[in-house]
């Protein structure tokens, strides 16, 4: 078995970028630009783009889009259907392979950090398949005694992940025990990280945080005007229940109460937009201890995409790819 120094001898480089920011701030708009200047192809790093029939909500690329850009990992398995940070890694690493060795720059870009710094940090995750009768205890506990009971139970086995996971993220919690459960030590254990092949700059996206949230009301505004709520009541019609975890995308349960007949689409919508600001902040609070490695640029300067397109070309100049 070759160790980490007989790796990086070996394992030719890959240069790749990778985009991170708040939603709404506009990665997928950024990427398509950054593609069409570098000859890229964009790899989804976002955790609910992966199910298919889930558009408008998730905010998924056009089909214009994806016919001018190659795009992959978006479409990958039915709601019903798991998606977890082991199956990710494994998809993106080949969706890497596959980029480079076509010629192409590999773009990774989406709001689920854990699947974008578990790839360029090399972590390696054990493929646990999904045990249903366990997260059904879990989530009848959860139900019962609350889920701060849940965490505190992950608190006393596994302290490490518990500390790093929010105790009203009962999915993270509950897959955490689960995978505990099942090979017999801390879910933190199982995370191991070796070398990796990449040589990756990572250009993170803000702005200022009201004009963020305008963005974030306007979006979901013009979700709802072009047919979100019947992109819900299709799922539903299709057999996909709220419990499922695809349907835990922001927005999606809640829709789902106005469809059937729960709450005002008013009502619906106005939570639906304070969710997705909590959300902002805890993504930037969850990329800034990063900030050393990542590469900051204000999208509200006018001349943003020229600070971004310098910093690409300084990064590949290396390697003879800069256009």
């Amino acid at each position: 078995m070759e160790n980490s120094s007989d790796f990086e001898k070996n394992t030719p480089i890959v240069p790749i970028v990778v985009i991170v920011g708040p939603t709404s701030i506009g990665k997928s708009k950024v990427a398509m630009d950054i593609a069409q200047l570098f000859n890229g192809a964009i790899v989804n790093a976002d955790s609910r783009q992966v199910y298919k029939y889930m558009d408008i909500g998730t905010a998924k690329p056009s089909k214009a889009d994806m016919e001018i850009v190659d795009h992959y990992l978006f479409d990958v398995v039915d709601p019903n259907e798991e998606y977890n940070v082991a199956r990710f890694l494994a998809d993106a690493r080949q969706s890497i392979i596959t980029i480079d060795e076509s010629g192409q720059l590999p773009l990774i870009t989406g709001g689920t950090g854990q699947y974008i710094f578990g790839l360029i940090d090399g972590y390696r995750t054990p493929a646990v398949p999904p045990n249903p009768s366990f997260r059904a205890d879990m989530i009848k506990k959860a139900e019962e005694e609350g889920s701060m009971a849940l965490w505190k139970e992950l608190n006393l086995s596994d302290p490490v992940s518990a500390s790093k996971i929010d105790y009203r993220n009962i999915r993270r919690v509950i897959r955490a025990l689960e995978v505990s459960n099942e090979i017999g030590k801390p879910f933190s254990e199982t995370r191991q990280r070796e070398s990796t092949s990449y040589d990756e700059i990572v250009i993170g996206l803000y702005m200022d945080r009201e004009h963020l949230y305008s963005r974030i009301d306007a979006r979901i505004d013009a979700m709802i005007v072009h047919g979100w709520p019947e992109e819900v009541r299709k799922l539903l019609d299709m057999g996909f229940t709220e419990d499922l975890s695809s349907m835990s995308s922001l927005g999606y349960r809640e829709i789902a109460s106005y469809i059937k007949g729960q709450d005002a689409l008013e009502s619906v919508v106005s939570k639906i937009k304070s969710l997705t600001h909590r959300f902002a902040r805890q993504q930037y609070t969850w990329l800034r201890p990063k900030s050393r490695n990542i590469n900051w640029v204000d999208v509200s300067d006018v001349h943003f995409m020229s600070d971004i397109k310098f910093k690409i070309e300084r990064h590949l100049s290396k390697f003879d790819l800069a256009v």
